[in-house]
């Protein structure tokens, strides 16, 4: 088996590198937007925290009154109302227009003409080269940072780690589940790469969890709570250990492939394993409450007779989350402000 990911790994790798190629040989074109691009993306597939950072920096301009919309490509997307980083940004940026659209050329010129945007935030857009940037800013997860550094499918990398050098700046996350001496070796490994790199720390801090109707739960009244957790994200212990760092006793979880469509089915199988376990509450992302609540909200409970009557009104939430800068926020900011004022020369 590890042969032929290796293999598989070599083709993948050849298509790679001579995309690159000819995009860095300027031999494949690239366009430019009537607008200033800053992408956040990631180098390794997975969930490695790009959509708390599109947030932060949607607030971030959106405090210095500047107009923005963020580009999505809505990853497995069979229709809108299924979407799920697409709803999240939608619901959490509720004043910025996010455009979804594979093509990002065609979402950047409809933002400008819908929206009037000055800045466009291409989510997920590190490989998405036919769409000039200004800024390149890559999100690397600290638990799990260089993909066994191997390429799909024999490892995690989208493309080789020397791609770095393209990136401007890094932001690492998860910073409080790794050691200081795991957070210096990857920081020492990607100044070896590229030397030029500004490299920020942060952490998804939890907030709150939210029920139904945004009925908001603190986390001091989740302390003690039995909590039962379900996922299907890119990393999801990572979520598992975020539960468990506020005081609760996580009695069980669930998980799925990421972005998987949730059934009344899931729902009922999830409801059953948390009574059996006498959880307090039922625990998702955000990402999977997009998903999850519209079944919730219908009318036909798709919970059957045979859970306990007592345990029929157990919450469904999701833990809110934010992007919170340990180190380097100051450098960051400064940088976009650089970028804003057309002083970041392109790569």
């Amino acid at each position: 088996m590890r042969v032929l990911l290796g293999i598989a790994a070599s083709g993948y790798s050849a298509v790679i590198t001579l995309r690159n190629l000819l995009y860095s040989k300027k031999w494949l074109k690239t366009h430019q937007a009537n607008a200033t691009v800053i992408s956040i993306g990631n180098i390794t597939a997975g969930g490695t925290g790009k959509t708390p950072l599109v947030i932060w920096l949607c607030n971030f301009l959106g405090k210095k009154n500047i107009c923005c919309a963020i580009l999505t490509r809505g990853y497995k997307m069979e229709k809108p109302a299924l979407s799920d980083e697409p709803a999240i940004l939608t619901e959490s940026c509720p004043d910025t227009k996010v455009i979804v659209n594979p093509d990002r050329v065609a979402a950047a010129a409809k933002a400008i003409e819908e929206s009037a945007a000055k800045v466009l935030i291409m989510d997920d857009g590190f490989q998405h080269r036919r769409l000039a940037r200004d800024l390149d800013i890559v999100t690397i997860d600290a638990t799990g940072p260089f993909g066994y550094e191997k390429l799909l499918p024999a490892g995690l990398l989208r493309e080789p780690l020397d791609s770095l050098k393209r990136a401007h700046t890094v932001v690492i996350t998860r910073c409080d589940q790794v050691s200081e001496v795991d957070l210096t070796r990857v920081e020492e490994k990607l100044l070896g790469i590229n030397q030029d790199l500004l490299i920020t720390r942060s952490i998804h801090a939890p907030v709150c969890a939210k029920s139904l109707e945004h009925m908001e739960i603190s986390l001091d009244e989740l302390k003690g709570k039995k909590i039962f957790a379900f996922c299907g994200i890119g990393n999801p212990e990572a979520f598992l250990t975020t539960v468990r760092s506020f005081g609760v006793t996580l009695v069980g979880s669930k998980i799925y492939d990421d972005h998987y469509h949730y059934t009344n089915d899931c729902l009922t199988d999830i409801q059953k394993q948390a009574c059996s376990l006498n959880a307090d509450l039922i625990l998702t992302t955000q990402k999977d409450w997009t998903k999850a609540t519209p079944l919730l909200h219908q009318t036909t409970t798709p919970f059957p007779s045979d859970i306990p009557s007592a345990k029929k009104d157990i919450t469904f939430a999701y833990l809110a989350i934010e992007l919170k800068f340990l180190s380097g926020e100051d450098k960051i900011t400064q940088l976009i402000e650089d970028t804003l004022a057309g002083k970041i020369p392109g790569k």
